[in-house]
């Protein structure tokens, strides 16, 4: 992520063991603490891509397949769905 991005303050209160441990990460690191607290948000929070009501639509909206034969189609898709055999 690019410096330029970075838009919103956040402030937020922590006791002084957290902030220690915090510290010590970041200089072990060479890194800032909010380098670390982004980080530490990233992991906890990881971004969960496009939203799916639009990965829908798109599905939706997209223009038909034509299939020559379906009877064919179906079974194959029903073979892939089908348990293992043992």
């Amino acid at each position: 992520m690019s410096m330029s991005a970075l838009t919103r303050r956040l402030q937020i209160l922590l006791d002084e063991d957290r902030y220690a441990r915090l510290e010590r990460v970041a200089r072990r690191r060479g890194a800032s603490v909010a380098t670390i607290v982004r980080e530490a948000i990233d992991a906890a929070f990881p971004d969960e891509g496009p939203d799916r009501s639009e990965a829908a639509r798109r599905i939706l909206d997209a223009e038909p397949i034509p299939v020559s034969d379906w009877p064919l189609l179906k079974k194959e898709i029903e073979q892939m769905y089908e348990p293992a055999a043992e």
